[in-house]
């Protein structure tokens, strides 16, 4: 049955009512009658052919149909929320750059990368998001990130079509409580056969290159944890349980805010940082002011 389209005031309703799980409850937020929001939801149901709400117990709950109906009315008075706030921001004279950031970036690393953007004639309004890898680019491919950062490149496909655009690269250094640093420095690298280690996990870009970096050196080091998120990683780290590697280029915020010290360099590691965006040529001021100052740094 094909319906002469939805009425929004009579979704939103429906959508109070099922957050709050009474129509009561939901007339007292919403400020309005009973009897209103009661009206409301009977058109709404009578309109699409079918209940959305069933009495369970003391509560009113979705229907099969209404779950279907509460996914798509979540994502749209979501959407509801960011185009008012994105017109606020215009309004304000703001540029909103949205950017998911991979769990396996180092946080200091977007940290740095993103505060270029506060150097801009227009003021950047940042929407970060912190997710995996392939969440991130499913969001990208749906437009509803601008960019994402990450540790890695993509390859397009005709099912994927995006881009990778290498933002900076930096080789890695091993660190660790002070301790533990300086029992494991002298002999390095070779005094890391049997030490604790701190590892990524092995989906994550850098991994690879650490195992085949301590088959070269033909150690064997003690692999006591394995993390996807990187700034997990580091807590870890920081607090004793293990040495771990960091980039070079953060060098100066591993002693000052995780207080640890340099255990050896491992300049044949080297690890890439990447924009991942929708276009071959990135199109955002804020990205394109990203990449044309890190250009004039090297």
């Amino acid at each position: 049955m094909k319906t002469a389209g939805i009425n929004f005031r009579h979704l939103y309703f429906f959508w109070a009512v099922a957050k709050e799980g009474s129509v009561t409850r939901a007339a007292e937020r919403l400020g309005l009658a009973i009897q209103t929001v009661s009206t409301q939801l009977a058109l709404l149901d009578q309109s699409l052919g079918k209940a959305l709400l069933t009495q369970q117990g003391r509560r009113l709950v979705p229907t099969e149909a209404g779950r279907v109906a509460l996914d798509y009315a979540d994502q749209i008075f979501q959407l509801e929320d960011q185009l008012q706030q994105a017109l606020s921001d215009v309004d304000a004279g703001r540029m909103r750059l949205t950017v998911g950031i991979s769990d396996s970036l180092p946080k200091l690393v977007a940290y740095r990368l993103l505060a270029l953007t506060q150097e801009l004639e227009k003021p950047v309004k940042l929407i970060c998001m912190e997710d995996e890898y392939d969440a991130l680019l499913a969001d990208l491919a749906l437009n509803k990130l601008d960019v994402v950062l990450t540790d890695r490149a993509v390859r397009a496909t005709p099912s994927l079509r995006v881009f990778s655009h290498l933002l900076m690269e930096s080789q890695m250094q091993l660190y660790g409580e002070r301790k533990l640093a300086k029992r494991y420095r002298r002999n390095f690298p070779h005094s890391l056969h049997g030490a604790p280690l701190l590892m990524p996990t092995r989906n994550n870009a850098l991994r690879g290159r650490i195992d085949a970096w301590f088959v070269q050196h033909g150690v064997r080091p003690d692999v006591v944890g394995e993390f996807e998120d990187n700034a997990m990683l580091n807590t870890f780290g920081r607090n004793g349980m293990g040495l771990f590697f960091a980039p070079a280029v953060l060098a100066h915020d591993m002693h000052e805010q995780f207080h640890v010290d340099l255990v050896g360099q491992a300049p044949e590691l080297r690890e890439q940082f990447y924009a991942i965006s929708n276009e071959r040529k990135i199109k955002h001021p804020a990205v394109e002011a990203i990449l044309a100052s890190l250009q004039a740094m090297t």
